[in-house]
């Protein structure tokens, strides 16, 4: 999120009369403190804002109420790039999600200078998004799970497991949601299994909070490693040296591409390259290298190259 859309952000909850604290305004942007006393510096120091903090109510409010924020000067670049998060959101998270973006724009227009003269719909005229074939997710869920990770609220589920083609019901701690291939996921301590999983959200069919309870926070569940150990859709808890060979017509692909946060990248004599990086998630890892064919050989580890090899017979055999 941009400076100017915190401000507005700032101004309208100010102006709302609810006291808001700098401690609302972290949790609300995920900033730290710091960042956001610059914030309501600029607006009281670079702005004008007639702002003051009321100890009886703990939070900030306008000693002259009728007080309005100038109008702020907005480039066409910074305008563009919020309006291709507010499409993004549309397209990835579906029309709910892109709403409350629309309605900032719209509270936004009143503060943009007529230094922008062209209307915000035809920045994005010449722009096309092509999401592929995604998922639909039922609005209220996301709400809700997060909702629950805010609150540390267990969530019953009924959740179809498209591997076995069958429904299970399991009670989750939900952690942290994310977003991959422009479908959500769910990262949770799932009761059934006694560990770490992830949960798609378009496979969760039915849903329970259990608000009457709370779960405590395992400190030592680490969601960045978790990702980290990962590749794309799925997550990892022990990672596992990948390495990867690719021909020299696949080589140049390869290289343009940042892979994976630990990747590292070995140039081949024959032009061909070697990619390594640190990973656990070897079924998302032995789907993406069948899809090189034989442009990608697995060198490591051992599992991983019987898994990508045991799956290329079966596929052979199709055609003999």
């Amino acid at each position: 999120m941009s400076r100017l859309e915190r401000l507005v952000t700032i101004d309208s909850l100010i102006r709302s009369r609810t006291y808001p604290s700098v401690a609302d305004f972290c949790a609300r942007f995920e900033l730290s403190e710091r960042a956001i006393f610059a914030d309501l510096a600029y607006l009281r120091e670079r702005i004008g804002a007639p702002l003051a903090y009321s100890r009886r109510n703990g939070g900030y409010y306008y000693r002259d109420p009728t007080w309005v924020m100038p109008m702020l000067q907005v480039t066409e670049g910074e305008l563009l790039a919020f309006l291709i998060s507010t499409e993004l959101s549309r397209r990835y998270l579906g029309t709910p999600f892109a709403a409350p973006l629309r309605r900032l724009l719209q509270r936004m227009e009143a503060y943009i200078t007529e230094q922008i003269v062209v209307h915000p719909d035809a920045l994005l005229a010449h722009l096309t998004f092509q999401p592929g074939a995604l998922a639909a997710v039922d609005p209220e869920l996301v709400q809700v799970l997060h909702e629950c990770i805010r609150e540390c609220y267990p969530v019953e589920i009924t959740y179809f497991t498209a591997s076995r083609q069958e429904l299970t019901h399991r009670l989750i701690e939900p952690y942290h949601l994310f977003l991959a291939r422009g479908d959500l996921h769910v990262i949770a301590f799932d009761h059934l299994r006694g560990e770490l999983r992830q949960f798609a959200l378009y496979r969760i069919r039915q849903w329970q909070v259990r608000r009457h309870e709370r779960f405590v926070r395992n400190p030592q569940i680490d969601i960045a490693a978790y990702l980290r150990n990962g590749f794309v859709v799925e997550g990892g808890t022990q990672p596992l040296l990948i390495e990867i060979a690719f021909d020299r017509e696949q080589a140049p692909y390869i290289r343009e591409r940042q892979w994976h946060a630990t990747q590292q990248l070995e140039d081949q004599p024959d032009g061909g390259v070697i990619l390594r990086f640190q990973s656990g998630a070897l079924g998302e890892i032995k789907r993406w290298v069948l899809g090189y064919g034989s442009h990608a050989r697995v060198l490591s580890p051992p599992e991983l190259v019987q898994m990508v090899a045991d799956e290329l017979r079966k596929a052979a055999a199709l055609y003999t």
